[in-house]
């Protein structure tokens, strides 16, 4: 498949260079060495190889997933041959400290990259995906020995990770988790417990597979204070980092999903004596970082979980607006409304004003939605590289709220774009031949896994904009403010039209929020999180495309005048939706607390 059909190159080059001005982060120590030519250089080979290797066996891995015979896992091969070709490419360790072996990318920039393998193939880029973001955590929360036994496998492509949180009996209830940890002389303990829905949890596409797994020590308080973090690999890893005997892991099944098909999920037993590693049962982990906070690190490499979540719903979405943009221009049906012969010829269907709606909303969305994750992106990199201690301080509180929207807002509107995309297609749109259908099923998933919209508008609503006197929701609100004032002072007066919507419906949402704390009572005020969630999700996307617009200028051209009509559609068709949101999340309604379960 061309790269022009999964992702717009000058989309992206508007965003980073004129958008984002990602070249500027050079004249920091930590990316003196890049320059805009490296960073156009690993984006081309992104691109080319995200469609060499990740998209040709996209439909395949999906109608042949993944098999378990009961002792192994097997997959389609084109699946381990990409992921080898991805870390051969250094691509494992592009973010990561030069000290490791790694490339010192701008995180924005890497997001940048890897949004090329999610839209080529989102089942078979999750596999990297969870390897870089276990060894993330593990860099910055274990020891420099256990860093030093599992990390550069794992970068080097030969070991993969995995994050092993749910149970059956839990799910996204963490405080319920039932996996024991038990205290070895040793130093490690032995792990027995079940754990579900893990992606990667089980393949031989390397040597060694380094699981993360939550669980209590014996002992340990109930609830989310208890649990603790261990790295439990599949195959034991001696002192100087070379495998061993077999981990008492052991795949107890698979799960079949409707959609990303080629990430093999599994349930996985731990200590059911299936192997005695030394001689015992007893899954044998190590403890990382401190006991009784595993929750808190764990949150390292879900919150980067959650924010690929969201970068793979805006992959997935951009990918299938852009197969619906190329049908709908070769697709002849149908003629204009004013033509009245019935001979005349038919036109493309682009031309028919309803597919340009469809068109333009999913153009919005998928734009909006790249946007979005590139700027939370680029807010780590300020977060960790600023000069400034209080820009660095600005930047983590304003990504703090912003990662459950990055979530939850492309999950949600990006699959909006991969439903359009199927009615655009028509009648051809829900068959395997076009592809539009598995992104749609693939994408699916992304409002469930990694903490649904109702988790993500608890921590939103609960937590990020509230805590410490509503430091988030103030942080937020001068992000939005410095952008509409910025518009105003343009002198063009659609922008100056356009901020003042935005800053009206920013001040409406403070108020909103206020109002449904007004009670102080979590339970009442949390009623209608999700649609705060919602209405925070729509005003950050006008607010980013507010701020693209700006950079838009006055600038002549195709592209250019594209976005500003996927800007004009955003703010004038989908913006004005927040308005009953607030008054309905302001009016505190309690229908959801009021219902009796016996009535639904």
């Amino acid at each position: 498949m061309s790269p022009d059909l999964l992702l717009a190159r000058r989309d992206l080059a508007f965003l980073l260079h004129e958008w984002l001005d990602v070249t500027a982060l050079c004249s920091r120590e930590r990316y003196a060495e890049h320059s805009r030519d490296t960073f156009d250089a690993v984006l081309e080979l992104s691109a080319e190889l995200a469609a060499e290797h990740f998209a040709p066996h996209n439909a395949l891995s999906d109608a042949q997933e993944p098999q378990f015979d009961g002792e192994t896992v097997t997959m389609v091969p084109e699946v381990g041959a990409a992921v080898r070709a991805f870390a051969e490419a250094g691509l494992v360790s592009a973010a990561m400290d030069e000290s490791v072996g790694g490339g010192q990318l701008p995180q924005v920039v890497q997001q940048a990259c890897f949004a090329w393998f999610q839209a080529a193939n989102v089942a078979t880029s999750g596999y990297p995906m969870l390897t870089m973001a276990n060894a993330n955590l593990l860099l910055a929360h274990a020891s420099p020995e256990q860093v030093a036994r599992r990390v550069p496998p794992m970068l080097d492509g030969r070991w993969f990770g995995t994050m092993c949180l749910s149970e059956p009996q839990a799910g996204s209830s963490l405080a319920d988790v039932a996996t024991r940890a038990v205290r070895q002389d040793d130093g490690t303990f032995r792990l027995f417990g079940n754990k579900m829905w893990i992606s990667g949890g089980d393949h031989e596409l390397g040597d060694n597979i380094v699981h993360l797994v939550l669980a209590r020590v014996e002992g340990a308080p109930p609830g989310v204070k208890g649990l603790s973090l261990f790295a439990t690999p599949k195959y034991v890893v001696d002192a100087a980092g070379a495998r061993g005997e077999r981990n008492d892991v052991t795949l107890a099944g698979l799960n079949h999903k409707m959609g990303f098909r080629g990430t093999v999920n599994t349930v996985l037993n731990f200590g059911e004596g299936r192997h005695l590693p030394g001689g015992a049962a007893g899954a044998v982990g190590e403890l990382v970082g401190e006991e009784g906070r595993g929750l808190a690190v764990m949150f390292h490499m879900m919150n980067e979980a959650r924010i690929g979540v969201g970068a793979g719903a805006v992959a997935l979405g951009y990918t299938g607006y852009l197969r619906a943009l190329a049908y709908a221009r070769e697709r002849v049906q149908g003629r204009p409304l004013a033509a009245k012969d019935p001979a005349s010829a038919p036109v493309p269907i682009i031309e028919h004003a309803d597919v340009r709606r469809m068109l333009l909303a999913s153009k919005s969305y998928v734009e909006g939605g790249l946007a979005l994750v590139l700027r939370a992106a680029l807010l780590l990199d300020e977060q960790h590289t600023h000069p400034s201690a209080e820009a660095r301080s600005r930047a983590g509180a304003l990504l703090d709220v912003l990662t459950p929207i990055v979530k939850s807002w492309p999950s949600q509107w990006c699959l909006a774009a991969n439903d359009l995309a199927i009615q655009v297609h028509g009648g051809y749109g829900y068959t395997r031949e076009y592809g539009v259908e598995q992104l749609y099923r693939d994408n699916r998933l992304n409002p469930i896994h990694e903490g649904t919209h109702g988790i993500q508008a608890l921590d939103l609503l609960g937590r990020k904009l509230v805590q410490a006197r509503g430091t988030g929701l103030q942080v937020l609100l001068d992000a939005v403010r410095e952008t509409t004032d910025r518009a105003r002072a343009s002198g063009d007066a659609t922008l100056g039209s356009y901020a003042e919507q935005v800053a009206s419906v920013a001040d409406g949402f403070a108020t909103a929020v206020a109002a449904a704390w007004e009670s102080g009572d979590p339970r009442t005020a949390l009623v209608n999180a999700t649609t705060g969630l919602e209405a925070a999700g729509h005003l950050v996307v006008a607010w980013t495309w507010l701020d693209q617009l700006v950079a838009v200028g006055d600038r002549a051209g195709a592209f250019y005048d594209g976005k500003r009509a996927a800007g004009r559609y955003f703010l004038t068709h989908e913006l004005p939706k927040v308005g009953p949101m607030l008054d309905l999340l302001a009016g505190g309604d309690q229908l959801f607390n009021e219902v009796d379960p016996v009535t639904l």
